[in-house]
């Protein structure tokens, strides 16, 4: 019995057989191997087409800005993991990916849906900080949280976001994205009526948004970039394991508040 939508049965990505291999068009042992950066090569399985100069250009420098944090709830998860099973890699490195969502790492994609709207709402040539205000108020009305914006530990700046929405300026790709983001930077203090400093993700979406990449890169590229550093930190849980240093931590970090004896009506 089909589930869903039956689909058209194609692929349009890679067709390997005996004595080639097909990705999106490209030779992938003569055009490919040794021609094409990784980043290039994301880019191309992700949209089809090999990036420009500036996507290639910030594509590299998010990947660098979000791959790697510290203790992240997503590093302990994997580092835990493969503590309790050393011999599984694949199923540490997956239970890290799993906690990428729209609290941690996940939202470079919402900080881009949310400067595509704000585009629309100003239209063609429109004032993008009245309307950046508008969503900002109406996010604030929904006792929503704004996507992009606020961090527990970088105040008042996150030094990579900064360091992103300033290289688009010097590099003359910054346009409507991070108009957007610097023009929230303030609106979000005002509306909130407290410090919330522009994040990573919103500078991702900022940067990628302006220089044309599409959505479904800018959501696959934190889970990507963290891929890369959860082996580094499942490298360095093999040479010098804390897996179950942080477990015991945790123990003693949490406080047993529940019954000491059954309830009458157990």
């Amino acid at each position: 019995m089909q589930i869903g939508k039956p689909g058209s049965g194609t692929t349009a990505i890679s067709n390997p057989v005996a004595d080639k291999v097909t990705v999106r068009g490209f030779d992938l042992a003569s055009d490919l191997i040794g021609e094409c950066s990784f980043s290039d090569y994301f880019y191309l399985l992700a949209t089809g087409k090999k990036p420009n100069q500036q996507q290639r250009f910030f594509l590299d420098a998010c990947l660098v800005a979000i791959a790697e944090h510290g203790l992240t709830p997503t590093n302990i998860a994997a580092r835990m993991t493969l503590a309790a099973d050393p011999a599984s890699l694949q199923g540490a490195v997956a239970a890290g990916i799993l906690g990428c969502g729209t609290v941690v790492l996940g939202t470079a994609s919402l900080a881009f849906a949310m400067i595509e709207a704000i585009v629309a709402d100003a239209g063609p040539g429109g004032d993008l900080s009245g309307a950046a205000r508008r969503f900002a108020e109406r996010k604030r009305a929904e006792r929503a949280t704004l996507p992009g914006f606020g961090h527990p530990l970088h105040k008042p700046t996150d030094p990579r976001a900064a360091r992103l929405i300033a290289l688009a300026k010097e590099r003359g790709a910054a346009g409507r994205g991070v108009a957007i983001a610097d023009a929230l930077n303030e609106i979000a203090a005002q509306v909130w009526n407290k410090t919330l400093p522009m994040n990573v993700s919103m500078a991702i979406a900022a940067t990628l948004y302006d220089v044309g990449s599409p959505s479904a890169i800018v959501r696959g590229l934190p889970i990507v970039a963290r891929a890369a550093s959860l082996v580094a930190h499942l490298a360095e849980e093999e040479a010098n394991p804390i897996g179950f240093r942080m477990a015991a931590a945790a123990e003693e970090a949490i406080r047993y508040d529940g019954p000491e004896t059954p309830p009458h009506d157990a």
